[in-house]
C-alpha cells in the first residue's frame, strides 16, 4: 500500500522550516558577527568579513526520515546534505 505523501507532509513538524524559510541567526567564527542564514539554507556569507558560515544540520528530520526526498524534492534534499 502506498503512502501518501502529501498526508504525511501535512502532518510533518519537522518539514515547515523548509517549506517556510524563515531567517535565523548565527555568530561569524571570525569577527562574531550575526550572520542571517535562512531556514532552507545551510551556508551563507558573513557580510562583515567575507567568510562563509555554515550551520549544523544534524538533527533535522531529512537525514532520517524515510519520506525526506519526496517531502522537499530530490534537489533541495541535495542542497541541505551539502551534497
Amino acid at each position: 500500500m502506498a503512502e501518501d505523501i502529501s498526508a504525511i507532509k501535512a502532518s510533518c513538524p519537522g518539514s515547515a522550516e523548509i517549506k517556510r524559510p524563515k531567517p535565523e541567526y548565527v555568530l561569524c567564527p571570525n569577527c562574531k558577527s550575526e550572520v542571517e542564514i535562512w531556514t532552507d539554507e545551510v551556508e551563507a556569507e558573513c557580510e562583515e568579513c567575507g567568510t562563509i558560515v555554515r550551520k549544523t544540520r544534524e538533527n533535522l528530520c531529512i537525514n532520517w526520515c524515510e519520506y525526506a526526498e519526496k517531502c522537499v524534492g530530490s534537489e533541495k534534499l541535495k542542497a541541505l546534505r551539502g551534497e
